[in-house]
């Protein structure tokens, strides 16, 4: 990650759907927006779905602790996270956390990377 967070993981928001949810976004189409407020280093949820075989729509990659580059096609409402050059949130592996206070009904936004913008 490029802050230094406190990640914090509480055992009371194992169900992520109790801290945010779906709705139409400003950005594109749905977008994922806070249930609760959430302070920076808040842990979100986690992204999961299949593995993927390949790149399409909802497939985040990270890198594992080998090295390997594996790819998750979305199927939970993390998928909805948008886009912004300014975003409040941040992948580590699978997991979303909070990277700056994000206040009730605000959509959580991350950025997609350089190479993304590349191809906008």
């Amino acid at each position: 990650m490029s802050q230094t967070l406190t990640v914090k993981k509480p055992v009371a928001y194992e169900n992520y759907s109790e801290r945010v949810y779906v709705d139409e976004s400003a950005i594109h189409g749905r977008g994922l927006f806070a249930r609760v407020p959430l302070k920076s280093g808040d842990y979100i949820g986690s992204y999961e779905g299949p593995e993927a075989q390949r790149n399409g729509s909802h497939v985040l990659w990270a890198e594992t602790e080998e090295g390997d580059t594996v790819g998750i096609s979305g199927r939970n409402s993390l998928r909805f996270t948008n886009h912004s050059l300014n975003p409040n949130a941040e992948f580590e592996g699978f997991d979303l956390y909070a990277t700056a206070r994000i206040p009730v009904d605000q959509e959580i936004t991350v950025h997609y990377g350089d190479d993304w913008l590349e191809i906008e």
